[in-house]
């Protein structure tokens, strides 16, 4: 036994000596600007707007206040970082400690918020992170990029927890447009991120450098390298970087820090449920979410919560097959339902005009369908029918003046 427990202390210190070695080899650039993540602007308050939040989440404000923020020492910092099981390095030093210091102090309802909100998502997270062999520790990563806010959109365009920007979700197959945004839809999101990630690491053999490419993009981390003439480390070439990258790494090992000793600082998670079980069906004609309501006893909140790549209120499974997410006591009723479920108030759902919207928005096409005018109709009221300007009626008609004639057509184009 005593044997054994010098071994472990040993093992400890090895560990200790290790991190602090790297520690040294980083250089001093505290007083380097360094831009937090936006996701740290975050309010906790409108975090928890979220459906999910709402549903599932509780929080005791009792106990975060009580809580003290014990002081740490380098060397404690050190250790904690180096016994982290991690593929990826988590080295020691004043910038680090800055990070961990902001997420611990002055920010530790995020984490408290994370800690919530994680087991509700994990699964996703690391099933696809060991589909495409890339470390588990990155399962924080969203906690960087968006505080885990499943609508999260930043001011540069990037949207979902991974926060990817439209160009980058295409290539990896998010589709966007005016109805659909897959970069909300989690798992397919998580895929994207995870595939993504490997194909950083691949192209720079580095998993620092793999996660700076995913804040900045490739192009800027070679371009550092070459500045630096050619070294390859992140803490090289960070005097190099863009002022957001440069604290982006730090953000990375501070949340992994904050995740796994947050009770060595006196955070309280937030209280969460295991969200009720759900299932998916393959949608492959038009479906409006209310004929999906009229089926099933489900709030519209819960399922846009449960489905949030749609935008508007539209799954437009005939332009290609969608997913459909409910719970399952719910799946039974709509498979009964059968062809029902699409003809319910079709018309009212679909009408001509409204097909016409679907169609040029998801296939970009500038198309037009005529319409008829009747009896005591006026350009506002078509123009409102449609969703378009009375301006916009005019110039596609070469019209003067407001005057229409019942009977006549009017070519109406793509909104």
């Amino acid at each position: 036994m005593r044997k054994l427990f010098i071994t472990i202390t040993c093992f400890i210190a090895a560990m200790t000596a290790a991190a602090q070695d790297r520690a040294a080899a980083v250089p001093d650039t505290a007083a380097t600007a360094v831009d937090l993540p936006e996701s740290f602007s975050y309010d906790v308050d409108s975090l928890m707007d979220a459906w999910f939040a709402r549903q599932y989440l509780t929080f005791d404000e009792d106990c975060f206040e009580s809580s003290a923020n014990p002081a740490v020492s380098d060397e404690e910092y050190a250790r904690r970082l180096a016994s982290l099981p991690t593929i990826i390095d988590m080295p020691y030093n004043s910038i680090t400690r800055n990070s961990i210091d902001a997420y611990v102090g002055r920010n530790r309802k995020i984490i408290s918020f994370a800690l919530g909100m994680l087991p509700i998502y994990e699964d996703i997270f690391v099933d696809a992170l060991m589909k495409y062999n890339v470390p588990l520790e990155l399962k924080y990563l969203p906690i960087v990029e968006s505080a885990l806010k499943p609508k999260a959109y930043s001011r540069a365009g990037a949207a979902g927890m991974w926060q990817f920007i439209y160009s980058t979700g295409r290539t990896y197959g998010l589709y966007v447009n005016s109805l659909v945004d897959d970069r909300y839809d989690i798992i397919r999101e998580t895929d994207a991120a995870a595939r993504h990630l490997r194909d950083l690491y691949d192209m720079f053999g580095n998993w620092d450098l793999a996660i700076s490419a995913y804040n900045c993009g490739p192009g800027n981390i070679s371009k550092a390298i070459t500045r630096s003439g050619g070294k390859t480390g992140f803490w090289d070439i960070y005097p190099y970087l863009p002022h957001e990258t440069r604290g982006y790494l730090p953000a990375f090992i501070a949340v992994n820090y904050a995740m796994n000793f947050y009770k060595e600082h006196g955070i309280c998670p937030m209280e969460s449920v295991r969200p009720q079980q759900t299932d998916t069906l393959h949608i492959c004609r038009n479906l409006h979410f209310g004929q999906i309501l009229h089926y099933c006893d489900i709030s519209r909140d819960e399922l846009s919560a449960l489905n949030p790549q749609y935008l508007t209120d539209v799954i437009p499974g005939a332009y290609r097959t969608c997913v459909l997410t409910v719970p399952l006591q719910y799946l039974r009723p709509l498979l009964e339902a059968g062809d029902s479920l699409y003809e319910y108030d079709r018309e009212t759902y679909f009408s001509k005009a409204k097909l016409a919207v679907i169609d040029d928005d998801m296939t970009n096409r500038i198309t037009y369908f005529t319409h008829k005018i009747r009896e005591g109709e006026n350009l506002g009221s078509i123009a409102r029918k449609y969703h378009t300007t009375v301006k916009n009626i005019k110039a596609w008609n070469n019209l003067k003046s407001d005057n229409i004639r019942a009977g006549k057509t009017l070519r109406i184009y793509n909104r």
